[in-house]
């Protein structure tokens, strides 16, 4: 091999390696592991100057009660019957990777996770996505009750391209909720990738129809601050916010799961006619009103038409007639008469060595001491005075919506007059 063989082979192999670098970003191999991983931020300066990893659980129960006394500051009346409309930006802005592994990925995977924490909270309400790409807005599926078919809709079109309008989402979600009862409560909430959007016309005309068919819409942003999200949610009522991280997005979004205030043009009450459907023998055959073909067995038949539907709630295809369960109407019950935040052990009573405190938790019987025998962090319900761990504290306000402490001293109370007498 001669000497310009060799060169030709050497330059080749640089040629190589500065590819290599520029698809690296001139990171090394140990250095793209902690961008990924972001392990910085997981790091907190103490008293002392020192570095120390930050105390997660307590970080976030801290955040959670924030919210909790905001959200229960004042006896409001909701809105129990939700009609939400979800638009997902699918733009080439939501391929962008500053959220990992891409903006569609994390939000795609949390609007899963808030569909049905939505229903969760919300049975009698119903949710209709819409995409937003190529300029066009395109209804992925109707309003409806089923977490499942929203979700399996969701992951069978995730693909980006185009540009963003707002304005054309805006108009798509007016024509479907302007038809909507005054008992309903509409919502529109935006998960907005893109930094501008390609509108046909005016969007100030069409912010002003949602405003005036009462559309309260919410934005959360993935970029950065845009002044026309901020006005469309200043106009209708709505909450604008952007979020800083994965972590912060999720925070964000289960922000909207739960109920409302009632606009108050529309906070008076109202007789809404409702059917509870009994469910079909196992063994029948009868046509779907929904899915118009023939099924065997389950399925519920509506009280008024005889009509059978799939799955509750639901509306009727053939008379109207909302039809829900009885379960749905007591899971919509403590939104009404939530449970009051419990109020913080404060360290002064903690490190009282005259006062007993309860070693275990009320809810779990988990130790509520710490290394050392040393009490560690607790709450205490305001009227039973039980005390209860950080993790039982957000299962009784979330999840459970009854306080173990109250109901066993309720359940308890007839024992004792019985035996008084």
């Amino acid at each position: 091999m001669n000497n310009g063989e060799k060169r030709r082979l050497n330059g080749e192999q640089e040629e190589d390696d500065d590819e290599d670098e520029g698809n690296d970003g001139g990171l090394e191999a140990w250095e793209r592991t902690y961008a990924d991983e972001r392990s910085w931020e997981s790091l907190q300066e103490d008293e002392s100057g020192l570095l120390r990893p930050i105390d997660s659980k307590t970080l976030f129960h801290a955040q959670y009660r924030r919210r909790l006394r905001t959200a229960t500051t004042a006896r409001i009346q909701k809105g129990l019957i939700r009609y939400l409309f979800i638009v997902i930006d699918l733009s080439k802005a939501a391929s962008e990777m500053d959220f990992r592994p891409s903006r569609m990925a994390v939000v795609a995977k949390h609007v899963e996770a808030f569909i049905r924490e939505f229903f969760d909270q919300n049975p009698l309400s119903q949710v209709s996505l819409v995409t937003i790409k190529d300029g066009v807005s395109h209804c992925l599926t109707d309003l409806g009750g089923s977490p499942e078919s929203h979700v399996k809709a969701l992951m069978g079109k995730l693909e980006c391209s185009g540009d963003s309008s707002l304005q054309n989402a805006l108009d798509l979600v007016h024509g479907h909720l302007n038809q909507i009862p005054s008992y309903g409560v509409r919502e529109v909430l935006i998960l907005y990738s893109s930094l501008s959007t390609c509108d046909p016309g005016d969007i100030m005309e069409t912010i002003q129809q949602c405003k005036k068919s009462k559309i309260r819409c919410s934005v959360i942003g993935l970029s950065a601050e845009i002044f026309i999200c901020k006005h469309l949610c200043q106009e209708t009522g709505g909450s604008y916010s952007v979020a800083l991280d994965e972590s912060h997005f999720k925070e964000l979004i289960l922000e909207h799961a739960p109920p409302p205030p009632a606009i108050a043009e529309f906070a008076i009450s109202n007789l809404i006619k409702m059917g509870f459907p009994q469910r079909a023998a196992e063994g029948s055959v009868a046509i779907c009103s929904c899915h118009k073909e023939a099924k065997v067995g389950g399925g519920y038949t509506c009280p008024r038409c005889k009509a059978r539907v799939c799955e509750l709630p639901t509306e009727c295809c053939i008379c109207g007639l909302t039809l829900i369960s009885s379960p749905h109407l007591a899971r919509s019950y403590h939104h009404l008469f939530p449970i009051v935040p419990f109020d913080e052990v404060s360290v002064s009573l903690l490190n009282d060595p005259h006062l007993k405190l309860p070693k275990a938790c009320f809810g779990c019987q988990q130790s509520l001491l710490i290394s050392g025998n040393k009490p560690g962090l607790r709450v205490c319900c305001p009227k039973c005075k039980q005390h209860f761990c950080l993790d039982c504290d957000i299962y009784i306000h979330e999840s459970l919506h009854n306080c173990p402490g109250c109901e066993s001293a309720r359940h308890s109370k007839p024992e004792i007059s019985n035996t008084e007498v």
